[in-house]
């Protein structure tokens, strides 16, 4: 068991949790769960938010429905409006998609810890450089109950204020949404950005495409998934086999990966070149330190999160 964020604020069916500022472990391990980790090294983390391949995944089952529904009634006199129905319900998803694809990917937000500083970019060659310390994060999760029992959906927020006091009132604030699932799995995804900043790139997983040069095919993806749930069912491990069956041919896997592998290999760089010597790499007794309060504040976390463990 472990412990629950300092800052939790529950309701009937909603929960928020307040990460940072102060940025204390939250006792989940650091995941990646939206492959939101662009590029990584010991200067920097690049965190991305374009989703293209979850977009992909979310519209699949969709498309399979609507494509069962014509398939049913291919011979019966409901054909035209169930094929105009279908049209409406993913025709406009699909164009919105496409069109996605068009446009250029968003610039990454980048974590220097040396520096101890994040760059918050813009597309119009602007740029924030925000106290990593002044950074907020919050994970909400709010619940819903129907038919089909209890849903849970939530996303994490991650906050930037604008360096610039007098800067207009609409330009102050900049944020990072990420729609993961509230609680939890915010934090794990929290905890990459953390732990790179707080402990070292050593303790956040790697870049889904890190190391990747060439680009895989559609088939190639979707042999590598099915292949991956071939071994796994050789070890005996069912359970992720079937994840691995679900995830192609359900929920469009190997169409997103492929998709988001086009526009993500190689991601997105900051060329100002301002942001490039910000990025170089600082002596050792250069480096920036954690505030002494930050400093208390993580330690009493850890000695809270050991003592629940010794508990558990």
């Amino acid at each position: 068991m472990t412990s629950p964020s300092p800052n939790s604020r529950r309701g009937a069916l909603s929960r928020e949790d307040y990460l940072a500022p102060l940025a204390v472990p939250t006792g989940q391990p650091p995941k990646d769960v939206l492959n939101t980790i662009w590029r990584k090294n010991e200067v920097y983390l690049d965190i991305g938010s374009y989703s293209i391949g979850s977009a992909v995944m979310v519209l699949w089952p969709v498309v399979m429905l609507c494509l069962l529904m014509i398939y049913i009634e291919r011979n019966g006199e409901r054909l035209v409006g169930t094929a105009l129905l279908s049209l409406v319900l993913v025709g406009i998803p699909i164009l919105i998609l496409l069109h996605g694809l068009t446009k250029p990917v968003p610039l990454p937000v980048r974590f220097n810890r040396q520096r101890r500083e994040v760059c918050v970019p813009f597309n119009d060659g602007r740029y924030w450089i925000v106290p990593w310390e002044q950074v907020t994060a919050q994970a909400v999760a709010i619940h819903s109950v129907g038919q089909h029992g209890k849903t849970t959906q939530g996303l994490l927020v991650v906050g930037f204020r604008n360096p610039d006091p007098d800067a207009p009132e609409k330009e102050r604030d900049f944020s990072l949404g990420f729609s993961c699932g509230g609680g939890e799995t915010a934090m794990c995804l929290w905890e990459c950005m953390r732990s790179y900043m707080e402990v070292g790139p050593e303790a956040v997983p790697k870049c889904n495409f890190e190391g990747e040069n060439s680009k895989k095919g559609l088939i190639s993806w979707t042999v590598s998934i099915l292949f991956d749930a071939l071994k796994s069912a050789a070890k005996g491990d069912f359970k992720s086999a079937i994840n691995d069956v679900f995830f192609t041919v359900f929920l469009g896997a190997p169409l997103g990966f492929y998709l988001q592998e086009r526009k993500l290999v190689p991601p997105p760089d900051l060329t100002a070149p301002e942001i490039k010597e910000w990025s170089k790499t600082l002596p050792a007794e250069q480096w920036a330190k954690r505030s002494p309060e930050l400093e208390v504040a993580i330690a009493k976390r850890e000695a809270t999160l050991e003592d629940s463990a010794q508990v558990a």
